[in-house]
């Protein structure tokens, strides 16, 4: 009796009755079926499936996480039994243990394949030279082949069951060993490494085997790969083309990784065939503008005028070719489909692009109601090796994948991967083992592929595609290559890398590589190949001629939002519109926000929260939250999507929002106050996020960017933690427009004061938001050469906010946050607008706005002067901003200097409110002019406001004198003896009269 027969024997019997076989055998036969059993005899017999499944796919013992061997006494394996066996037990026990060795192997094969796979076009990384961490002298077949010691050669040709975790037999569920083995290193061990184990879902793993491990599931049809060889061709010759006409040019080329041309289209006909209809794209320079021209359909000629010494015009700063974005609809040659590719302007800061364009899709996608599934944007994010195991933003932008209100269905990573950071190689620039680790947290599969292989390449990136559509998740395709020459082209590469590049030096392009694969299998002849390379040279040197006509760049050439009708009717001179709304709506939006829901049972001091709301209402006056709610209420019935995330924005960090309403009772039942107050009304997104500065706040720029009729808002738990998304700030937010037209709405709201508790819970360094404010303080705006003539400071304000980057605020009223908040979505522009918001003035009794300041008619005011005051006898001006505000109106009060004193708050820095201080601080003539902060001399906003305040009233410097703390390294004092001190020194000086 063969093995095989001998095996069918034992099972049927096994099959009647699973006590009528040894015990070895019954274990043998659940592992086999663990997860599809037969039908039984005796039903009461028959395993558990899901428990089986559970502890097959991830027991330890079935594939040993260390590489040492395989401890047999673990369960699922055949056990000593205490009758004495006869022949057959013991041919049985035989045969059994070498089945369950051959799936172990074929576990450890699916596991840790990737480890030994040979991805390395130089050959460098190769198993037999590559050092695995912690065994630095394993041969590379033990990692995969442990199991198999006790195997001989006798052993290659039997045929062995294989388990219900493999496919690689296809239709047959028995294979020689020899066979077995075949398969195994074609599908893990060759020009592909696959990484998916981890990944909990079963289905996802069956359908990740179904797509790798059936035999002939890779082979590309002969007019597919000739649509492979026609994109290889296309990348090869770009650069070839830039190289020659410019050789002297940085353009961080692609060459030593054109495969990604290829993998990128692959990846865009795949999500089209399955319903998307957009595609934004995140990357950094390498390959950028091979990507622009040959992915995103940007005319040749327009990048080619970047590499001429030509003007820009127009308004901006403009910024190098390999930084600028577009958007562009696509005709995909494959599919005969169109899709919309966008490509985001980026800085240098390599991934700092990755949570805005998974941001601006989360924004298409809920406009477009595909924010479940995601099944009509897609985010695709292209990194470098290092910088995607070196930047931190990668991980914080990977954690958002599955949040719900930051989730886009699934982002597809592509990483051009030329095995160097600069000059650094990897054993140096990352701890892990491969560059994609980071990839894991998410259970995102992981396919790491030989970049001469373009088939391959693009198979895989075919999975992809289709694995996005399938399971919404993140995946990774990692793109080996190298990078042919240096980091740029100027750069020597052999003083770092000398012996890697001279493999570079004998390796030939991938295009030659394929090009010779296809002729030999006839899907291509050169006389096709020379014609294409022909005409597509032909195509550069017509679009090389084009830009030599060319006199000047438009910025607005590079757009990479749609925006195109809202940038065309703007000028500084229409008109910002009052933003104040009618009593009706305002005591209809209060009365919601203070009525308790009766659906929910809400804990008690959401409830005193709620009546004093109401007491607030009666009496006509807001205070901070119901000003914030007025704006945003007002403007979702008016149909402006808001949107407001950060860390514990639901309820607030000081409990004074309480936008979301927990039941005390029943668990995850919660209800948003602001939701249906208004029929019709759109979409208000209140949100919790991740504990991510850098990662949350670039999102939610990228949300900005998508509509400019939607008010999005990124809160800190407190300013101070700003400074961790410095990155975001610096490169994208306040330069933005500047560097690539792209005009953004986003609000920041920034908890600020120096309230005695310390250096990293104080200031949200209002400083550095000043220094990158671009207006210029030498001259009043209107006064300058061009000026519109007779501009009232009304219009003057306008203009300015026009051409300034940002705005700056540091409020104190409800009312002024209300409008504030309610011009980003009028005014005819989009800045973006940081503020500065209060702590303890949330329930100063002081602070409160009355209705009647934002009634119809009522704007939002820069400059607030001091109504408690006669204006003829003041003999000083005390200027100030913030909360400072309402200490120094109390200890004037206390010293009674209402008739001395006189207190003026700007309330928004920049742009700076020339025309309306000169007017305030004309009504006093004689009064000395002081500044006053709580903030240290060398922070706050002293050194940006004394040169305009200066220019402002025709003073000289040292006439504005500061009042303060005195200049400090750090933002506040942690001792709470120090801090009273420092304020009792500086409001003795303000209230001191010479």
């Amino acid at each position: 009796m063969t093995n095989s027969q001998y095996l069918d024997h034992m099972y049927q019997m096994w099959k009647k009755n699973p006590k009528s076989v040894n015990a070895s055998w019954d274990s043998y036969f659940k592992l086999i079926y663990a997860d599809n059993p037969p039908e039984l005899t005796n039903p009461s017999t028959n395993p558990s499936t899901k428990q089986s499944v559970v502890r097959v796919e991830s027991s330890s013992n079935v594939v040993p996480g260390n590489l040492t061997g395989v401890r047999h006494s673990a369960p699922g394996f055949p056990q000593q039994s205490s009758r004495s066996k006869s022949d057959g037990d013991m041919q049985g026990e035989s045969f059994i243990s070498g089945a369950l060795d051959i799936n172990a192997t074929i576990r450890a094969y699916q596991a840790r394949g990737h480890l030994i796979a040979d991805t390395d076009p130089l050959g460098i990384q190769n198993p037999e030279s590559r050092k695995l961490q912690g065994t630095p002298n394993l041969p590379p077949a033990i990692v995969v082949r442990e199991h198999l010691k006790g195997m001989t050669e006798a052993d290659m040709n039997k045929e062995f069951p294989l388990a219900r975790f493999t496919v690689i037999g296809g239709p047959r569920r028995s294979l020689p060993l020899r066979e077995i083995l075949i398969r195994l290193n074609q599908v893990y061990c060759g020009h592909l490494g696959l990484e998916y184990t981890y990944i909990h879902d079963l289905i996802t793993l069956d359908w990740l085997r179904d797509k790798f491990e059936v035999p002939g599931a890779w082979d590309l049809p002969a007019e597919h790969r000739k649509h492979i060889w026609l994109n290889i061709m296309r990348a090869v010759t770009f650069e070839g083309f830039l190289a020659r006409k410019f050789p002297t040019e940085k353009r961080f080329g692609l060459e030593g990784c054109e495969s990604f041309i290829p993998s990128m289209i692959e990846c865009l006909e795949t999500c089209a065939e399955h319903g998307v209809e957009t595609a934004v794209i995140g990357m950094a320079h390498r390959g950028r503008l091979n990507t622009l021209i040959n992915i995103c359909s940007k005319p040749l000629h327009q990048l080619l005028t970047q590499f001429h010494p030509i003007p820009l015009e127009g308004f901006g700063s403009g910024d190098v070719k390999y930084h600028l974005g577009t958007h562009a609809e696509r005709m995909l040659e494959r599919t005969k489909k169109k899709i919309l590719v966008a490509m985001m302007a980026n800085p240098s800061h390599l991934e700092a692009i990755d949570p805005v364009v998974v941001g601006r899709v989360r924004a298409e996608q809920v406009e477009k109601n595909d924010a479940k599934l995601g099944k009509r944007s897609v985010a695709i994010l292209v990194h470098g090796d290092a910088a995607f195991s070196g930047q931190g933003v990668c991980y914080e932008t990977m954690h958002l994948t599955n949040l719900p209100n930051y989730t886009t269905g699934g982002v597809i990573h592509l990483v051009i991967n030329n095995q160097i950071g600069f000059t650094t190689d990897p054993r140096y620039s990352r701890s892990s083992e491969h560059c994609t680790d980071v990839a894991r947290v998410v259970n995102a599969p992981i396919f790491h592929i030989h970049a001469d292989d373009p088939d391959l390449v693009t198979y895989c990136s075919k999975v992809t595609g289709d694995y996005r559509a399938e399971f919404h998740n993140d995946v990774v395709v990692d793109i080996v290559g190298y990078r042919r020459f240096g980091h740029n082209e100027l750069d020597e590469p052999m003083l770092t890398q000398p012996l890697m590049y001279k493999r570079i030096k004998q390796h030939p392009n991938v295009l030659a590589i394929y090009s010779e694969k296809l002729l030999k299998e006839g899907v291509i002849t050169e006389a096709y190949a020379k014609e294409e390379i022909d005409k597509y040279w032909a195509y550069c040197e017509s679009e090389f001629e084009k830009a030599k006509t060319i006199d000047s760049m438009q910025l607005s050439d590079w757009h990479d939002v749609p925006w195109t009708d809202f940038f065309a009717n703007q000028s500084p001179q229409n008109k910002i519109p009052p933003t104040g709304i009618d009593i009706e709506t305002i005591q209809a939006i209060c009365k919601a926000i203070s009525t308790p829901p009766k659906d929910i049972e809400a804990h008690s001091q959401v409830l005193r929260v709620m009546d004093k709301r109401a007491q607030l209402m009666e009496s006509r006056q807001a205070d901070w939250a119901m000003g914030e709610c007025l704006a945003f209420l007002s403007l979702l019935k008016e149909g402006h999507h808001v949107r407001l995330s950060g860390e514990d924005v639901e309820r607030g960090t000081f409990s004074h929002r309480i936008h979301i309403i927990h039941d005390q009772s029943r668990d995850k039942t919660f209800k948003n106050i602001l939701h249906d107050v208004f029929p019709g009304q759109a979409l208000y997104t209140v949100t919790n996020s991740s504990l991510s500065e850098y990662g949350v706040c670039g999102f939610e720029l990228g949300y900005s960017a998508y509509n400019h009729n939607t008010l999005t808002i990124w809160e800190g738990q407190f300013g101070d933690f700003a400074n961790t998304c410095q990155v975001t700030i610096d490169t994208l937010l306040c330069s933005g427009q500047s560097k690539w037209g792209r005009q953004i709405g986003l609000v920041l709201l920034l908890p600020h004061g120096l309230e005695g508790q310390g250096p990293e819970h104080s200031s949200a360094r209002i400083e550095r938001f000043l220094e990158l404010c671009d207006d210029d303080y030498t001259h009043i705006p209107g006064t300058e050469p061009g000026a519109p003539p007779g501009e009232t400071p009304e219009q003057i304000m306008t203009r300015q906010l026009f051409e300034i980057n940002w705005i700056v605020c540091n409020l104190t009223t409800p009312g002024n946050l209300f409008h504030a908040l309610r011009r980003q979505i009028h005014m005819p522009f989009r800045k973006p607008l940081v503020i500065m918001t209060p702590k303890s003035l949330l329930r100063h009794p002081m602070a409160l706005s009355s209705f009647k300041e934002m009634e119809p008619g009522t704007f939002f005011r820069p400059i607030l002067p001091d109504p408690l005051v006669k204006p003829g006898i003041i003999q000083k001006v005390l200027l100030c901003s913030g909360k400072i505000y309402y200490d120094l109106v109390s200890e004037r009060q206390g010293k009674k200097l209402e008739d001395k004193i006189a207190i003026i708050r700007i309330e928004q820095y920049c742009p700076f409110p020339y025309h309306l201080l000169a007017e305030e601080m004309f009504k006093y003539p004689n009064a000395k002019v002081m500044w006053l902060q709580e903030e240290h001399k060398n922070q706050g906003a002293y050194t940006y406001v004394r040169d305009r305040i200066a220019l402002a009233l025709g003073k000289r410097l040292e006439d504005i004198q500061y009042v303060g703390r005195s200049p400090s390294s750090a933002p506040a004092t942690g001792s709470k003896v120090i801090h009273m001190n420092e304020y009792n020194e500086y409001m003795a000086t303000a209230m001191k009269l010479d």
